[in-house]
């Protein structure tokens, strides 16, 4: 690995911006170490990349989809939120993704996408973000650890619930949690989240 194509210059954070569909391939080959060698992500397949390409797209109809970039350039790493479910009232709780490439990890990349989307999804009317994270059985657990609930617990999300042995990938059963932040004050006559094309300015303030 060599740490100045990997990461950020010295003191700098990573870049972050908004994703286009023509990130697909990028991303993907972020995403497809996770599918095929970890329990991170409950999907067994890599997705194509026209697959791909069609999920940010519909993503971006509605919410942010961030990538982050080192200074040449290079994607290090992306998150993005999604419907908690898709009836009308869950309209103001969204759950995140993130994926940070496995050799930017430790670099301040997963700390500056999650506090980008946060500030976001803030500014639309968000109240409350949540993260569906797969929990292994034991703490040697060849292809899941617990560092993604640390992770979430680092920044502000707090435990709230957990299915048993609801996940099954590599010949193992899995726990699923959920994580919860809340962002926003929940009013009496909530307004509608603004469309991310009206927040999208505010990246890099």
């Amino acid at each position: 690995m060599v740490q100045k194509e990997a990461g950020t210059a010295a003191g700098e954070g990573p870049r972050i911006r908004m994703a286009t569909p023509d990130d697909a391939e990028a991303l993907l080959a972020i995403y497809a170490p996770y599918v095929r060698d970890t329990a991170i992500t409950f999907e067994w397949d890599v997705p194509s990349v026209e697959d791909f390409r069609q999920r940010i797209a519909r993503t971006l109809e509605r919410y942010p989809y961030l990538v982050a970039e080192s200074a040449g350039g290079r994607a290090l790493g992306y998150a993005y939120a999604g419907p908690l479910k898709e009836r009308k009232a869950y309209d103001w709780a969204c759950e995140l993704s993130i994926y940070v490439a496995q050799d930017a990890h430790g670099r301040g990349v997963g700390g500056a996408l999650y506090a980008t989307l946060e500030h976001l999804l803030a500014a639309m009317g968000v109240t409350s973000l949540n993260a569906c994270i797969g929990y292994p059985a034991a703490p040697d657990d060849p292809y899941l650890t617990r560092a993604s609930v640390e992770f979430h617990t680092h920044l502000g999300f707090e435990w709230v619930g957990r299915f048993h042995g609801c996940g099954y990938k590599f010949g193992r059963w899995y726990d699923m949690v959920w994580m919860e932040k809340i962002v926003g004050d929940h009013p009496t006559n909530a307004r509608p989240l603004l469309p991310v094309s009206e927040v999208a300015s505010l990246l890099g303030k």
